[in-house]
């Protein structure tokens, strides 16, 4: 085991690693000496990240490349660091460099004061980003917040140092569609806060257009959230509600000789039950999708190669492909394809 484990993914992140890899390295070396380990996750970049990656390796024997063997998302990437870190203590870490490395020595001391399993990086101020991107933003946790059934902290993102053992529990459960900000909330154990200022990014362009961001929200109601199969159930009682009004005055109109029937009338009522029978629809194939995905226990991740570390043991799920040193997974949620 090691005592420190830094795990960033990267998509892209060519312009930021040289940086990225001496603030990483000086935060981990102020709080742990030489006992921490970088872990780099290449999540199908088309840049140069991955050679920038192995160059790195090869001259630091702290620091541990993965290689997948596409673009598997941020938080499947995510994932395949923490399953393959070995420290005792682990921070979270984006590899554009807006969340501080520097708040190690900080978190650290918070968690031992406080005898927390995680302590969460809680935004002040978002330096860089639209107004767009802030209103968004803000709307979408206290959303979250409001809908979800765990207590899951606004205004936090996954920069966050935790326990072993907080991670043990995160790297249990197994789900594909993965939202861990939720899921390590939903863990439970102590969590503190720790207030910072966001910086704006080092280098490049940011790797979550609004697509993304959509899909992203999306996953995380339907992950922790059962209100909007609710929301569905409660707008269907309310049309039949009114249904009803409108059939008894239908009934009404026929029954007094007052009946008007028009054109206008009847199509804003078949438009508006239209609409609401495909938003339901559309709400319920989200679950019976999420259903489908998970019934194939398909792997998280395919790991491609692993490079650095060269004391760490081979992997348990098979032998990584081209790989300089190899590393066992503990968690095990994919797969290191044999040649």
């Amino acid at each position: 085991m090691t005592a420190f484990s830094f795990v960033v993914p990267c998509f892209n992140e060519a312009q930021c690693l040289l940086l990225l890899h001496q603030r990483l390295t000086d935060s981990a070396r102020t709080s742990f000496g030489e006992d921490y380990e970088l872990v780099l996750i290449n999540d199908g970049s088309r840049d140069t990240s991955w050679a920038i990656m192995e160059a790195l390796a090869a001259g630091d024997p702290h620091l541990v490349a993965i290689n997948l063997s596409r673009n598997h998302g941020h938080q499947l990437a995510l994932t395949a660091g923490l399953d393959l870190c070995h420290g005792d203590y682990i921070m979270i870490v984006d590899a554009d460099l807006q969340d501080p490395p520097e708040l190690l020595a900080e978190m650290l001391a918070t968690m031992r004061a406080e005898q927390a399993d995680v302590v969460y990086g809680v935004r002040r101020s978002r330096a860089g980003e639209t107004r767009f991107k802030l209103a968004t933003a803000h709307g979408f946790y206290r959303l979250l917040s409001a809908m979800t059934e765990i207590d899951i902290p606004v205004d936090t993102g996954d920069f966050r140092l935790m326990t072993r053992r907080a991670l043990d529990v995160l790297l249990a459960m197994p789900e594909q569609a993965r939202f861990i900000r939720g899921m390590v909330a939903w863990i439970g154990f102590r969590q503190v806060p720790l207030p910072y200022d966001r910086a704006g990014r080092a280098a490049g362009e940011t790797n979550y257009p609004l697509g993304k961001m959509i899909r992203f929200a999306l996953d995380a109601l339907t992950s922790f959230s059962s209100a909007p199969l609710k929301l569905a159930s409660h707008a269907g009682l309310a049309l039949s509600a009114g249904s009803g009004l409108i059939i008894c005055y239908i009934l009404f109109g026929w029954l007094t000789g007052r009946s008007n029937p028009g054109w206008t009338s009847v199509m804003l009522v078949v438009v508006v039950l239209g609409a609401i029978q495909m938003f339901v629809l559309g709400l319920m194939g989200e679950y019976i999708g999420r259903l489908y995905t998970e019934s194939k226990q398909r792997p998280l991740y395919v790991v491609q190669a692993v490079t650095g570390g060269e004391a760490r043991p081979r992997p348990r799920l098979g032998q990584v492909a081209e790989t300089t040193a190899t590393s066992e997974s503990p968690g095990g949620n994919g797969t290191l394809p044999s040649r």
